[in-house]
């Protein structure tokens, strides 16, 4: 008996997969650059933001004698001390700042109230009307929604003095409802921002609710607000910061210091200042206070925001 030789089968050897460029350098280049131009872009915009903060916690002297410097200077808190009524006449006029008290917590108070009048009521108001336009059917929907969206057009300085003249007749005028009314209502922005994704909404859901028995004003507030809870949310906090850091408007219509908002009161703190010099120091502490309630929603808020912006829909 023989036994045969077997040969062992030589394997081709596996070509190993080929190192990217990148992998080979050890450093990928066009990732440095990105990251730098992100990090160049980030400083640009928040040196506006540190500089506010540098010069709150600065004197006036000091801003005066080194106006260059990025540290502040002579740090301390007159600044927040005149801003919330803390510092005397004698104390702030030997700081070379305005002796004139700053009503912060009524000015805040105003501002709350306008902002959060105007979200409630037009978040509201502009979800039904684009419910409208967007899930019934009546004559004429269309071009009545095509000549709607084009007052988008219209620069809203074209509609001041209308406005003004409205709410005079009214007798509105030095009135948190006067400042709001204009925009408390809807806009052509937010009406449609929403008829966009009430119109993604599969019509088998509100048929079958309809088929249930529910009407459509029940249908709109138990089915349709529940499913745009995103977008909804997206408007109301835009809404909310474009009515917090309105300016115009609220000048012409709030004379009066009890129905002032906080923007406008800024204008007024710049403008009593002694000698023709500007209290810096305390501007800028009173513009980080007004600033910080939008910094501290948005805080909350950022994720929600960016994840809405771009929704497509029901998934």
């Amino acid at each position: 008996m023989t036994t045969a030789m077997i040969t062992p089968v030589e394997e081709d050897p596996v070509d190993p997969k080929p190192i990217p460029e990148a992998d080979k350098k050890g450093v990928n280049i066009g990732r440095i650059l990105a990251w730098a131009f992100m990090i160049f872009i980030m400083a640009i915009t928040l040196m506006p933001f540190y500089w506010i903060i540098r010069t709150a916690f600065s004197s006036n002297y000091g801003l005066m004698n080194h106006p260059t410097s990025l540290l502040p200077v002579d740090i301390n808190m007159r600044g927040f001390e005149r801003v919330f009524g803390m510092q005397s006449c004698e104390e702030a006029l030997k700081d070379n700042a305005a002796c004139a008290s700053m009503n912060f917590w009524i000015y805040l108070r105003n501002s709350v109230i306008v902002a959060t009048m105007i979200t409630v009521g037009q978040v509201f108001f502009s979800s039904m009307a684009a419910y409208a336009f967007s899930r019934l059917r009546w004559p004429g929907r269309d071009r009545v929604f095509g000549i709607f969206l084009a007052s988008l057009m219209v620069p809203s300085i074209f509609t001041l003095l209308p406005n003004y003249v409205l709410i005079n007749h009214l007798g509105l005028i030095n009135t948190l409802i006067g400042i709001g009314l204009p925009t408390m209502l809807m806009t052509p922005f937010a009406v449609f921002f929403l008829r966009q994704f009430f119109m993604n909404i599969p019509r088998e859901l509100e048929e079958a609710a309809l088929l249930d028995g529910a009407s459509k004003i029940r249908s709109f507030f138990t089915l349709i607000l529940p499913l745009a809870k995103a977008p909804i949310a997206t408007l109301a906090i835009l809404t909310y910061i474009g009515a917090w850091n309105d300016y115009m408007w609220p000048l012409m219509v709030a004379e009066d210091e009890h129905a002032r908002v906080l923007t406008v009161a800024l204008a007024v703190f710049k403008s009593q200042s002694p000698n023709g010099t500007i209290d810096w120091s305390g501007l800028m502490a009173a513009t980080l206070v007004a600033a910080l309630p939008m910094m501290i929603m948005f805080l909350f808020t950022a994720k929600k925001l960016v994840n809405s912006i771009g929704f497509n829909g029901i998934k």
